[in-house]
């Protein structure tokens, strides 16, 4: 019996021994893959009365009712920023921008699919840390193209930034007031684009204005 047991227990012995050297083996020549990770940040620049085009603006997360607002046929900016937050290079980077209803795009680089109203852009690689930035140009449809039973439309935008590993979404959110008959436009003071001062939504649901559909 006590032959028995020695047997076993330098069998154990034996077991654990090549189990750590296994172990340590693989501690020191197997690296595990680096943690992959992208960012992109979804910015929407306020409205501003210089009609010049300039990307260069004062550009926020999210532009809530409160705040000034776009009107038919005002040019709208979005600027996208991605980031390789990874341990790692990234390769054949995508961003995507899917457009809301009541805009159309204008400027910007990449591809517009007219069925998905997505446009598609070639970010290419990512080293480690690096940053790109993509400014996106869209155009508020006209007054007879909105809706006629909304005075006030507030709008989302998403992006994403992928590839075959990883990917990141945000959203931008802006708002369009549409000009009510028999009401005055009065712009506001500043560089921001004038608001349409009108008493009350009720207004805008019960005037009727001819719609004219896209085809």
């Amino acid at each position: 019996m006590n032959k028995f047991l020695a047997s076993v227990i330098a069998l154990t012995v034996i077991s654990i021994v090549m189990t750590s050297s296994v172990s340590a083996q693989y501690g020191q020549y197997g690296q595990p893959e680096p943690g992959m990770s992208i960012m992109i940040d979804k910015m929407v620049g306020k409205p501003v009365s210089d009609k010049s085009g300039s990307v260069d603006g004062d550009y926020v997360d999210n532009l809530s009712p409160s705040d000034p607002r776009f009107q038919p046929e005002d040019e709208v900016l979005f600027k996208l920023k991605v980031k390789n937050t990874s341990e790692a290079k990234l390769k054949d980077v995508t961003v995507r921008d899917f457009l809301p209803d009541f805009v159309e795009p204008m400027e910007g680089q990449g591809t517009f699919s007219d069925e998905s109203r997505e446009i598609s852009i070639d970010a290419g690689d990512l080293e480690v840390d690096e940053e790109k930035v993509f400014v996106i140009k869209v155009k508020v449809l006209t007054q007879d193209q909105l809706p006629t039973d909304k005075g006030l439309m507030c709008l989302v935008n998403k992006a994403t930034a992928s590839n075959e590993s990883i990917s990141d979404e945000d959203t931008a959110q802006f708002c369009i007031e549409k000009e009510v008959l028999g009401v005055t436009a009065v712009p506001s003071a500043g560089p921001e684009l004038g608001l349409i001062l009108f008493s009350g939504e009720v207004l805008a649901l019960s005037v009727g204005i001819l719609l004219k559909r896209k085809t």
